[in-house]
């Protein structure tokens, strides 16, 4: 057993990055240990199947409500977000858990590349549905431009309408959606948002207080139930930004540290 755990300690310090501390590479194996339960959730659970069918009903109901009472001089549209509200991306969640790894621009371009992502339940129906009723569907996802062709092919192979580049909108420069919304309605009367974000519908919930964007929502309830399509996502978000104090940057240490400080007891 001694030489085991000499072997193990040897093998985990080999493994370990040069340029990474032992510390800090425990705490990235621990935030990807702590990833789990939300991707097992995501993937297996029947309750969330569920949520994603009734979110999608009740973009219908309110995308028919609006289209029924629509007096604007501009066609209507609906825009959605692309990932974890039409596509589901939690393989490469689970393919970081089985590396140890957490999420890196140049892993997820690889998962992307390879265009697999499958529908979310109801999103497909409800696509095709705005689509018969006249309504034009926009995506607006903050994937870069250069997973453009990637993406599209994804959204074909799944068989999403207006899988074309002048119906999706990707981050070109920055992660705000304001101007591409914007660029929309210029020609559109948005009818609903959906996504797995409250950035996917405005960016004042970026930058979220102490309480974690909880008065925000209270607020603007009204707004956001009429205009807004909330989807499920316990596996990264604003809402992790948020318990960082909206600061991605500090280390992984530190993230651990503010994820435990963040549970009520």
């Amino acid at each position: 057993m001694k030489y085991i755990a000499l072997l193990s300690v040897l093998i985990i310090g080999c493994a370990t990055p040069k340029s990474t501390s032992t510390s800090e590479f425990n705490a990235q194996l621990e935030l990807t240990k702590q990833l789990e339960g939300a991707v097992l959730w995501y993937q297996n659970s029947a309750e969330m199947r569920l949520s994603y069918y009734q979110a999608y009903q009740y973009a219908r109901l309110l995308m028919d409500d609006k289209l029924a009472n629509d007096k604007s001089t501009k066609p209507p549209a609906v825009v959605l977000d692309i990932d974890e509200t039409v596509l589901d991306n939690s393989p490469y969640e689970a393919i970081l858990i089985d590396k140890g790894e957490t999420f890196t621009p140049k892993t997820w371009k690889e998962w992307t590349d390879e265009a697999r992502a499958e529908a979310l339940p109801g999103a497909l129906e409800f696509t095709k549905y705005a689509k018969s009723r006249g309504v034009e569907v926009i995506y607006i996802s903050n994937r870069m431009t250069n997973e453009m062709a990637t993406t599209i092919a994804n959204l074909k192979s799944e068989q999403f309408p207006n899988a074309e580049e002048q119906y999706v909108l990707l981050n070109a420069t920055t992660s705000d959606k304001t101007e591409r919304r914007n660029k929309v309605m210029e020609t559109y009367n948005v009818l609903v948002y959906i996504g797995d974000n409250l950035t996917d519908f405005s960016e004042t919930y970026s930058n979220r207080g102490l309480d974690m964007g909880k008065k925000m929502v209270d607020d603007n309830l009204n707004q956001l139930l009429n205009s807004f399509v909330m989807l499920p996502n316990p596996m990264y978000g604003e809402w992790e930004k948020a318990i960082y104090d909206n600061n991605y940057g500090i280390s992984d240490e530190i993230k651990l540290q503010k994820r435990k400080a963040a549970l009520k007891r």
